[in-house]
Protein backbone atom coordinates (compact mmCIF):
# COMPACT_ATOMS: atom_id res chain seq x y z
CA UNK A 1 0.00 0.00 0.00
CA UNK A 2 1.31 3.31 -1.00
CA UNK A 3 0.45 6.68 0.97
CA UNK A 4 -3.22 8.54 0.40
CA UNK A 5 -3.16 11.78 -1.24
CA UNK A 6 -3.86 13.37 2.12
CA UNK A 7 -4.32 12.81 5.45
CA UNK A 8 -7.81 12.97 6.38
CA UNK A 9 -10.76 11.73 8.27
CA UNK A 10 -9.02 9.75 10.93
CA UNK A 11 -6.29 9.84 13.45
CA UNK A 12 -5.04 8.10 16.72
CA UNK A 13 -4.34 9.97 19.99
CA UNK A 14 -2.51 7.86 23.23
CA UNK A 15 -1.90 10.05 26.41
CA UNK A 16 0.67 8.67 28.94
CA UNK A 17 1.52 9.42 32.36
CA UNK A 18 5.19 8.92 33.27
CA UNK A 19 5.26 5.49 34.34
CA UNK A 20 2.20 4.40 33.42
CA UNK A 21 0.37 3.10 30.14
CA UNK A 22 -0.77 4.81 27.02
CA UNK A 23 -4.34 5.32 27.19
CA UNK A 24 -6.21 6.10 23.73
CA UNK A 25 -8.29 9.41 23.53
CA UNK A 26 -9.27 9.46 19.57
CA UNK A 27 -13.34 7.93 19.88
CA UNK A 28 -14.04 11.27 22.14
CA UNK A 29 -11.22 13.88 20.35
CA UNK A 30 -12.65 15.60 17.30
CA UNK A 31 -9.77 17.81 16.59
CA UNK A 32 -6.33 18.16 17.03
CA UNK A 33 -3.85 21.51 16.52
CA UNK A 34 -0.12 21.28 16.91
CA UNK A 35 1.34 24.44 17.37
CA UNK A 36 5.25 23.51 17.13
CA UNK A 37 6.85 26.57 19.32
CA UNK A 38 8.96 29.20 16.59
CA UNK A 39 12.35 28.57 16.82
CA UNK A 40 12.94 32.83 15.88
CA UNK A 41 15.70 35.00 15.96
CA UNK A 42 15.89 39.18 16.60
CA UNK A 43 18.02 41.26 14.35
CA UNK A 44 20.85 43.62 15.39
CA UNK A 45 20.76 46.79 13.22
CA UNK A 46 24.33 48.21 12.38
CA UNK A 47 25.49 51.40 11.85
CA UNK A 48 27.48 50.55 8.61
CA UNK A 49 23.80 49.27 7.42
CA UNK A 50 24.36 45.50 8.11
CA UNK A 51 21.97 43.27 10.40
CA UNK A 52 23.14 40.91 12.68
CA UNK A 53 21.49 37.68 13.78
CA UNK A 54 20.67 37.06 17.24
CA UNK A 55 19.20 33.57 17.86
CA UNK A 56 16.72 32.91 20.29
CA UNK A 57 15.59 30.00 22.49
CA UNK A 58 13.06 27.62 20.40
CA UNK A 59 9.29 28.40 22.00
CA UNK A 60 7.28 25.78 23.85
CA UNK A 61 5.38 23.75 21.48
CA UNK A 62 1.60 23.54 22.41
CA UNK A 63 -1.22 21.07 21.47
CA UNK A 64 -4.61 21.41 21.84
CA UNK A 65 -7.39 18.82 21.93
CA UNK A 66 -11.43 19.67 21.29
CA UNK A 67 -12.99 17.08 23.02
CA UNK A 68 -16.35 15.28 23.84
CA UNK A 69 -15.44 13.02 26.98
CA UNK A 70 -18.98 12.08 29.31
CA UNK A 71 -16.92 11.29 32.38
CA UNK A 72 -14.43 13.76 34.88
CA UNK A 73 -11.47 11.23 34.55
CA UNK A 74 -10.32 8.00 33.39
CA UNK A 75 -11.15 5.57 36.47
CA UNK A 76 -9.51 2.42 34.94
CA UNK A 77 -8.60 1.16 31.24
CA UNK A 78 -6.91 1.81 28.19
CA UNK A 79 -9.56 4.34 26.91
CA UNK A 80 -9.76 7.85 27.92
CA UNK A 81 -12.92 8.90 29.24
CA UNK A 82 -12.27 12.18 31.03
CA UNK A 83 -9.09 14.90 31.14
CA UNK A 84 -9.81 16.87 34.89
CA UNK A 85 -7.79 14.03 36.13
CA UNK A 86 -4.55 14.60 33.64
CA UNK A 87 -3.98 18.45 35.73
CA UNK A 88 -5.03 16.83 38.89
CA UNK A 89 -4.51 14.05 40.56
CA UNK A 90 -6.50 10.92 39.27
CA UNK A 91 -9.24 8.77 41.05
CA UNK A 92 -9.47 5.28 39.86
CA UNK A 93 -13.11 4.27 41.39
CA UNK A 94 -16.19 5.33 40.51
CA UNK A 95 -17.89 8.16 41.27
CA UNK A 96 -15.15 9.54 39.73
CA UNK A 97 -14.10 12.25 42.28
CA UNK A 98 -11.32 15.15 41.42
CA UNK A 99 -10.32 17.95 43.29
CA UNK A 100 -7.97 21.07 42.49
CA UNK A 101 -4.50 20.17 43.64
CA UNK A 102 -1.01 21.71 43.04
CA UNK A 103 0.23 18.48 41.51
CA UNK A 104 2.24 18.75 37.94
CA UNK A 105 2.40 15.85 36.18
CA UNK A 106 4.97 15.12 33.15
CA UNK A 107 2.93 13.13 30.15
CA UNK A 108 3.76 12.11 26.61
CA UNK A 109 1.05 12.74 24.08
CA UNK A 110 0.93 10.75 20.70
CA UNK A 111 -0.48 11.67 18.01
CA UNK A 112 -0.62 9.07 14.51
CA UNK A 113 -2.08 9.18 11.09
CA UNK A 114 -1.68 6.01 9.52
CA UNK A 115 -3.16 3.82 6.81
CA UNK A 116 -3.26 0.92 9.55
CA UNK A 117 -6.87 0.57 10.11
CA UNK A 118 -6.62 -2.76 12.30
CA UNK A 119 -8.38 -2.30 15.74
CA UNK A 120 -5.55 -3.41 17.87
CA UNK A 121 -2.99 -0.23 15.74
CA UNK A 122 -2.54 2.80 18.50
CA UNK A 123 -0.57 6.01 18.44
CA UNK A 124 1.96 4.35 20.10
CA UNK A 125 1.49 0.92 17.72
CA UNK A 126 4.79 -0.47 15.21
CA UNK A 127 4.07 0.78 11.45
CA UNK A 128 5.40 -2.21 8.92
CA UNK A 129 6.45 -0.12 5.24
CA UNK A 130 5.50 -1.34 2.38
CA UNK A 131 2.30 -2.56 4.05
CA UNK A 132 1.26 0.43 5.72
CA UNK A 133 2.10 4.43 5.87
CA UNK A 134 1.56 6.77 8.47
CA UNK A 135 2.67 10.08 9.73
CA UNK A 136 3.33 9.98 13.97
CA UNK A 137 3.95 13.20 16.36
CA UNK A 138 4.97 12.23 19.76
CA UNK A 139 5.64 14.90 22.61
CA UNK A 140 6.99 13.89 25.69
CA UNK A 141 8.17 15.49 29.31
CA UNK A 142 4.85 18.05 28.84
CA UNK A 143 1.98 19.22 30.76
CA UNK A 144 -1.45 19.87 30.29
CA UNK A 145 -2.27 23.31 31.29
CA UNK A 146 -5.99 23.94 30.68
CA UNK A 147 -8.88 21.60 30.32
CA UNK A 148 -11.80 24.05 29.63
CA UNK A 149 -15.38 22.82 29.26
CA UNK A 150 -18.07 24.72 27.17
CA UNK A 151 -21.71 24.10 26.85
CA UNK A 152 -22.57 27.38 24.18
CA UNK A 153 -23.39 25.41 21.06
CA UNK A 154 -25.49 22.94 23.37
CA UNK A 155 -23.06 19.92 23.17
CA UNK A 156 -20.79 20.26 25.85
CA UNK A 157 -17.31 20.37 24.38
CA UNK A 158 -13.83 20.40 26.28
CA UNK A 159 -10.65 22.10 24.71
CA UNK A 160 -7.31 20.68 26.06
CA UNK A 161 -4.27 22.29 26.08
CA UNK A 162 -0.76 20.24 26.45
CA UNK A 163 2.45 22.15 26.58
CA UNK A 164 6.34 21.03 26.32
CA UNK A 165 9.64 22.59 25.92
CA UNK A 166 11.30 22.31 23.03
CA UNK A 167 14.34 20.58 25.48
CA UNK A 168 14.82 18.47 28.72
CA UNK A 169 17.56 20.13 31.11
CA UNK A 170 19.99 17.99 30.01
CA UNK A 171 19.35 19.53 26.32
CA UNK A 172 17.47 16.02 24.98
CA UNK A 173 14.85 16.95 22.75
CA UNK A 174 11.06 16.18 23.88
CA UNK A 175 9.38 16.45 20.16
CA UNK A 176 9.98 13.71 17.36
CA UNK A 177 7.94 13.67 14.48
CA UNK A 178 8.55 10.71 12.55
CA UNK A 179 7.32 8.59 9.01
CA UNK A 180 7.39 5.81 6.73
CA UNK A 181 6.10 6.21 3.18
CA UNK A 182 4.57 2.82 2.36
CA UNK A 183 6.63 2.06 -0.55
CA UNK A 184 10.31 1.52 0.86
CA UNK A 185 10.79 -1.62 3.37
CA UNK A 186 11.22 -0.11 6.82
CA UNK A 187 9.30 -0.29 9.99
CA UNK A 188 8.22 2.69 12.23
CA UNK A 189 8.61 0.89 15.96
CA UNK A 190 6.18 0.83 18.46
CA UNK A 191 6.92 3.94 21.66
CA UNK A 192 8.52 2.45 24.69
CA UNK A 193 7.01 2.69 27.86
CA UNK A 194 7.08 6.44 28.89
CA UNK A 195 9.04 6.55 31.93
CA UNK A 196 11.89 9.00 33.78
CA UNK A 197 14.54 7.78 31.75
CA UNK A 198 12.84 6.82 28.41
CA UNK A 199 11.11 9.19 26.15
CA UNK A 200 10.13 7.05 23.32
Amino acid sequence: MTQPDTWSETAKVAIAAQSGADVHFDSITETVDIDIGEKGFDVINTLAGGRLVKFTPQEPTTITLEAYPLEAGTDSGATGEGFFDLMNSADTSQPVTISSDRDRDKYRMSIMWTTDTASTTYAESQIVSPTNSCLRAVAADGYFTSVKPSFTDGVLKFTVTYKIPAFDKSGNANLKIESVNGSATATLTALASYTSSTKW
